[in-house]
């Protein structure tokens, strides 16, 4: 079994988000998961996220990251610095836009798309109506970030305002 890391957005994913869902799956599994709250989840600071994740990273060790909205930024800022210790798996979930003008955000942007994402497999997955990434823009980031891509049909921010609590796929894509 994976060890697994679940990275929340902006104001956390608690219950019934998708990444709560799927950590009591993990975890039902007898699967080691790990899915932190992140410091202040609701006006969240780039330096003590950044700080957070990679101390989580060294300690856990995991083999699996998965990424909702504004934590694959914080990853992306980690690549950057390129201090983050390798894993095989990474799931990119709904980034917003790296030129992202919500003030609470401001520390977190712009950046741009990181030449290592530091995992072997990396797959975005992205919606065709996210409020906080077009398509064009998604397609930008795929062809930046020279990875895989998962678009999901009307899938919104791919959270629970969009229907997003259990989600069988992503637990078929942890697992396998």
């Amino acid at each position: 079994m994976r060890k697994v890391l679940i990275l929340h957005g902006w104001g956390g994913s608690d219950d019934p988000h998708w990444q709560a869902w799927l950590a009591g799956e993990i975890a039902k599994d007898y699967g080691t998961v790990s899915f932190p709250l992140l410091d202040n989840p609701h006006f969240p600071s780039k330096n003590r996220w950044m700080r957070q994740i990679k101390s989580i990273v060294d300690d856990f060790q995991p083999d699996t990251v998965v990424c909702h909205s504004l934590a694959n930024i914080a990853w992306f800022h980690l690549c950057h610095q390129g201090e983050i210790s390798p894993i095989k798996r990474l799931l990119l979930v709904a980034p917003p836009h790296l030129t992202c003008e919500i003030e609470t955000l401001k520390t977190f942007f712009p950046l741009e798309a990181p030449k290592n994402l530091f995992a072997q497999e990396v797959l975005l997955v992205t919606s065709t109506n996210d409020p906080y990434m077009s398509m064009e823009e998604a397609l930008e980031l795929q062809n930046a970030l020279g990875v895989e891509m998962k678009v999901i049909e009307d899938g919104g921010h791919i959270n629970t305002a969009s229907g997003f609590g259990e989600w069988p796929w992503v637990k078929e894509w942890v697992m396998q």
